[in-house]
């Protein structure tokens, strides 16, 4: 029975791996992509199904209540929410947009989903919205929201009315919580690539603060295949956080590149941490693995050389 899904910001790096995965895994779903095409959204990243019968594209931005209902009005199963402001030192200069976008976008995607009998709508979220750890322990699907920087309070923000319209409503709905993800097609903010383009160019390479930042990686494919298991086999109203058990220090993390690349220490540069920089995120993923059977197939020792590759084949 063929089933079809709005997938939200689709064209970002997270959203294009997603949709790639579902239409090579089955040929049962019809995915529309909505997307702004902001400066991270990038069609390339779809070259390779654009022209899949089961694919279509759609510009446009969330936030547009009319375009939203127009998509759904013919019918959708599933709206899979990736749209979103994500980076955090855009989010301390610039707040609003991401009150904009991850919150009111959001709100705007839960009415049309209530309107239209959503069979699942599911929000992709992140740990940052935990705040920080200490040196010790995991975050669960339990822990405080405690969220840091603007972007981390607008999608805590975007969570708790998710899950209201769950409680309130009955919507049927999942939230998943990611650690940092990376892998191929990641734009250049993001830390792994840009250290990446910098080493290439023999450019200094920004570290923060005194660069032990503890962060837990998850590679893109790990995480696509929690999102699949939690599409349909996930029970309604729960959490789902998404880990791998790959913790770097921020410093550790570059000289591993640097390593990778042959490029010198001497490139490391230490500047003024950002404001609020959370020091560990530890994501536990206990849970999505006793019920979903779930675990992370990539280690770091064999994603970074992957991932690392694919910047060297394609540019950053």
């Amino acid at each position: 029975m063929r089933k079809k899904m709005l997938v939200t910001g689709g064209a970002g790096f997270i959203g294009s791996n997603f949709i790639k995965y579902m239409l090579n895994k089955y040929n049962n779903y019809q995915i529309i992509n909505l997307d702004l095409l902001t400066y991270a959204g990038n069609l390339k990243n779809l070259q390779e199904v654009e022209d899949d019968t089961n694919y279509q594209f759609v510009k446009g931005n969330i936030c547009d209540r009319q375009l939203v209902e127009g998509l759904l009005k013919d019918g959708v199963d599933f709206i899979i929410n990736f749209a979103a402001e994500s980076h955090v030192d855009r989010s301390i200069k610039k707040p609003a947009i991401f009150v904009k976008t991850n919150i009111m976008g959001t709100q705007v995607l839960l009415d049309a989903a209530r309107e239209y009998k959503i069979k699942k709508f599911i929000q992709i979220s992140t740990d940052e919205v935990y705040g920080s750890l200490g040196k010790e322990g995991f975050f669960t699907e339990d822990s405080p929201l405690s969220p840091s920087s603007p972007y981390s309070a607008s999608k805590a923000s975007a969570d708790l009315l998710v899950k209201s319209y769950y409680k309130t409503f009955e919507l049927p709905i999942n939230i998943t919580r990611c650690s940092n993800n990376y892998g191929p097609q990641q734009y250049p903010e993001k830390l792994i690539p840009l250290m990446i383009s910098n080493a290439l160019k023999n450019r200094e390479l920004p570290v923060y603060g005194d660069g032990l930042q503890v962060r837990d990686w998850l590679y893109v494919e790990d995480h696509c295949r929690a999102i699949d298991l939690v599409l349909h086999k996930g029970e309604i109203g729960e959490i789902y956080n998404i880990g791998a058990n790959n913790e770097k220090t921020n410093l550790e993390l570059i000289k591993l590149l640097l390593e990778y690349l042959n490029k010198p220490l001497s490139l490391i540069k230490y500047v003024q941490d950002r404001p609020g920089h959370d020091q560990r995120y530890a994501t536990s993923f206990e849970k999505l693995q006793r019920e979903l059977g779930w675990k992370p197939e990539y280690s770091f020792e064999k994603g970074l050389p992957v991932t690392i590759d694919w910047y060297l084949r394609n540019g950053v």
